[in-house]
C-alpha cells in the first residue's frame, strides 16, 4: 500500500488487555493517560470502572484527547462467571441485569458502542435452547441500550479452547446476528483474529459468511500448543510469540480479508477501528508489547495488496 494505514484505517487498543484492569480497578487513570497520549492510536476501549471518581476522570482524559471510546462488558460477565445463555432464567437475569448497568456507565462516559459475548457451550443436546436464550437476552440488552442511543455488538470466541463459548463457530455467529437484527437492526459481531486458529477457521471462513454483520475488529495473538505455557489459549500474547498462531503473514491475511468483505474501504472513503488486543505474558512490559504491536501492523500494512 503506497498509502500510510492511517488513510484506512481507525487503529485502536483494548486498554483492560494491555494493562491489569480487568476487575474495574488498579492503574486506571495512569494507563489511560499513556495510551491516550500515543499518537498512533484514534480509538481505546475501556472498562467499567468501579469508582465514580476515577470514571469521571478518565472521561475528562478521553475527551481532552480527542480519541473515540468503546466500552467492553466482556471483563463484568467474565470475571463474574456471568451467562447470558443460561437455561436458569435467575442466572440469565442476572447477567442481562448486568449489561443494563454496563450501559448505563458507558452512557455517563458518553459512549456509544458496547461489546459483549455469549456465555458458555452447554453442549449439543442444549445448543438450541441456549440460542433461544441468548436471543432473548440480546433482544433485551439491545432495547436497553437503544434508549442511551448505544450500538450493541456481539465478540465471536471460541467453543473448545479456552472460553468455550456458544457464540462460537461462524455459523452459530451469522445465526446470532440474523436473529437479533431482526428486531435490533443496528445490533453487529465483532470477530478477532486472535480467536480464527482457535477455531480452527481462516479469515475467509470466519469473515465472508457474516461480512454482513461485522461492526468491529480486533487483532491480537493466539498459541495453542503447551497447556503450560503461560500465554495459551485466548491470552493474546505479543506477535512473534514462540509458537504463537499469528504474526506479519496472518495480519496480512486477515487485513487483506477485512477490504474483501468491505469492512475496510480500497478507495479510503470512509475508516473503520482495527484494535489491537494485546496482553503481556509474565514480566512484559505492556509498552514494549504495545510498540511491538505497532511495528508488526506497520510492517504487515506494506505488504497488503488489493
Amino acid at each position: 500500500m503506497k498509502e500510510p494505514l492511517h488513510h484506512y484505517v481507525r487503529p485502536g487498543i483494548v486498554h483492560f488487555m494491555a494493562y491489569p484492569v480487568i476487575k474495574g480497578e488498579g492503574p486506571i487513570i495512569a494507563s489511560l493517560t499513556e495510551l491516550l497520549a500515543d499518537p498512533f492510536f484514534e480509538v481505546i476501549e475501556i472498562s467499567w470502572i468501579k469508582d465514580p471518581a476515577i470514571r469521571a476522570e478518565a472521561k475528562a482524559l478521553i475527551e481532552s484527547s480527542g480519541v473515540t471510546a468503546k466500552y467492553g462488558a466482556q471483563p463484568r460477565l467474565l470475571t463474574q462467571g456471568l451467562d447470558l445463555n443460561s437455561l436458569d432464567a435467575t442466572i440469565r437475569e442476572r447477567a442481562v441485569h448486568e449489561m443494563k448497568a454496563g450501559l448505563d456507565e458507558a452512557a455517563e462516559m458518553g459512549i456509544a458502542d458496547f461489546a459483549l459475548l455469549s456465555g458458555p457451550y452447554p453442549g449439543a443436546d442444549h445448543e438450541a435452547a441456549a440460542m433461544d436464550a441468548l436471543t432473548a437476552s440480546l433482544n433485551e440488552v439491545c432495547a436497553y441500550a437503544s434508549h442511551h442511543g448505544i450500538n450493541v455488538a456481539l465478540e465471536v470466541f471460541d467453543r473448545a479452547i479456552d472460553k468455550k463459548c456458544l457464540v462460537g463457530p461462524v455459523d452459530s455467529a451469522r445465526e446470532i446476528a440474523e436473529r437479533v437484527k431482526a428486531t435490533h437492526p443496528s445490533f453487529g459481531l465483532m470477530v478477532d483474529l486472535s480467536h480464527i486458529p482457535l477455531l480452527g477457521e481462516s479469515p475467509a471462513e470466519a469473515l465472508q459468511p457474516i461480512k454482513d454483520h461485522v461492526v468491529h475488529i480486533h487483532i491480537g495473538n493466539a498459541y495453542m500448543d503447551e497447556t503450560t505455557d503461560p500465554a495459551y489459549g485466548d491470552m493474546h500474547p505479543r506477535f512473534g510469540y514462540p509458537g504463537g498462531a499469528n504474526d506479519v503473514p496472518e495480519l496480512v491475511a486477515f487485513l487483506e480479508e477485512l477490504f474483501a468483505i468491505g469492512y475496510l474501504k480500497a478507495d479510503g472513503s470512509t475508516r473503520e477501528a482495527v484494535s489491537f488486543e494485546l496482553k503481556p505474558v509474565g514480566s512484559e512490559n505492556p509498552r514494549t508489547l504495545i510498540a511491538n504491536g505497532q511495528r508488526k501492523l506497520v510492517e504487515a500494512w506494506s505488504q497488503v495488496s488489493l
